[in-house]
């Protein structure tokens, strides 16, 4: 079950509307530790048609979707998927927008200068053409549930200074 951030209010497939992903919070409630990562609502599909490629969208699997960070898949495994909440920290309208905003989230919390994420690495490739103008349309009222710092991290009192 996926769940609006920072609520109890869960997710459904009737709320996706004109979105194209999400960014998304995977926390383990026994350690809090957590991971962020972005999934799409529909993937694309390729089908022969009369001798040609014909190519469309079809759903994913974003609804029993884990993340894709291995050490995680492997604890929920060995846990079990009640030991972990799924948040949706942001909907957005386009691939960029998903891009944009995973990256946002894990540089803001410092994800991967902390053992109490899961991230390991991040990989953003974003035209300044696919999102200015166009991201604060992308939020929707997810973000305005957050706090002003629109950031995991600093809700959680993560500390912003960097050390070696």
């Amino acid at each position: 079950m996926w769940l609006y951030y920072n609520t109890a209010e869960e997710f459904k497939e009737e709320d996706i509307q004109d979105h194209f992903g999400f960014v998304y919070l995977i926390t383990h409630l026994g350690t809090g530790r957590k991971y962020i990562g972005k999934k799409f609502f529909t993937k694309s599909k390729t089908k022969q048609v009369k001798g040609k490629k014909k190519k469309s969208r079809v759903s994913s699997d974003w609804q029993t979707y884990w993340g894709s960070n291995t050490e995680l898949q492997e604890e929920i495994k060995l846990n079990g998927e009640d030991k972990y909440t799924r948040e949706i920290l942001h909907l957005c309208k386009s691939r960029s927008a998903c891009s944009y905003w995973e990256t946002f989230e894990i540089f803001s919390c410092h994800a991967l200068l902390s053992d109490s994420y899961y991230n390991s690495w991040v990989t953003c490739k974003i035209h300044k053409a696919h999102v200015l103008g166009k991201i604060n349309g992308s939020q929707q009222s997810i973000s305005k549930q957050r706090h002003d710092s629109s950031s995991v991290g600093s809700e959680n009192n993560q500390s912003s200074e960097i050390t070696d």
